[in-house]
């Protein structure tokens, strides 16, 4: 149940008022897909930083690097799924994200893109929650490197202890040792690997087909705004 279950008080006009009305924020909305677009492109045209340090991961087929990761493709998406060493289960919140993914996979390898979930988890956790939620994407471990410290997903001990840590490109409360984000990589014909972009917090939704869709309803996502997702819970536990 929503924070709103009643209809709040909504004007009703004949259809003719409808599409005057429609028509007005259909000129917003494509005011705003061209912002959108135009934003994309300046991702894009932001300079790479060249990924020196080796990282290996756990995943099903043993370690692989992180160029070992693209699997034949140029680019490479990683999800950074909020699930620690000592964690018996995935972050609730990253896995309302995750249940988007398996569809979308087959669709961004035909665009010379790779997409893998990375967690700290050893591979044994993560391999018996992925067997609950009934996932297929890949997700590997980086139980065995920094990778999650170098891009701000993990967060060290002393960091944790002042309160203090830099996530999304500041600093910030430390409210967890993991937090939820995206990274892109690109590898050239020389097998150079480049980090080329990172989002984190509501940075990453966009990618969460649900929240669009309820965007679209009457209702909106209905959330509570000083607890916004704590109606999420795990997908077999509705």
């Amino acid at each position: 149940m929503g924070t709103n279950a009643t209809r709040k008080a909504q004007r009703v006009v004949s259809r003719e008022e409808w599409i005057t009305a429609r028509t007005a924020l259909l000129a917003k909305e494509k005011s705003f897909t061209r912002k959108r677009e135009e934003l994309a492109r300046e991702r894009r045209d932001l300079p790479w930083v060249e990924v020196t340090q080796h990282y290996v991961f756990d995943g099903p087929r043993g370690q692989e690097s992180l160029s070992d990761l693209f699997e034949r493709r140029r680019q490479l998406v990683v999800y950074h799924f909020m699930f620690a060493p000592e964690d018996d289960a995935g972050c609730p919140h990253c896995s309302f994200w995750a249940d988007h993914y398996d569809g979308m996979v087959a669709h961004l390898n035909q665009r010379d893109v790779t997409f893998v979930v990375i967690s700290r988890a050893p591979l044994a956790k993560i391999e018996a929650f992925k067997k609950r939620m009934g996932w297929a994407f890949k997700w590997v471990s980086s139980n065995r490197t920094d990778f999650n410290f170098d891009f701000q997903a993990s967060f060290a001990a002393a960091d944790l202890q002042s309160g203090k840590v830099f996530y999304n490109y500041a600093k910030s409360q430390a409210v967890a040792p993991d937090r939820e984000g995206i990274s892109v990589f690109f590898k050239d014909d020389d097998g150079k690997v480049f980090h080329t972009y990172s989002c984190y917090a509501r940075g990453i939704d966009t990618v969460n087909g649900t929240y669009q869709f309820l965007d679209l309803v009457p209702k909106g996502r209905d959330e509570d705004p000083g607890a916004r997702q704590s109606w999420v819970r795990y997908h077999d536990r509705y």
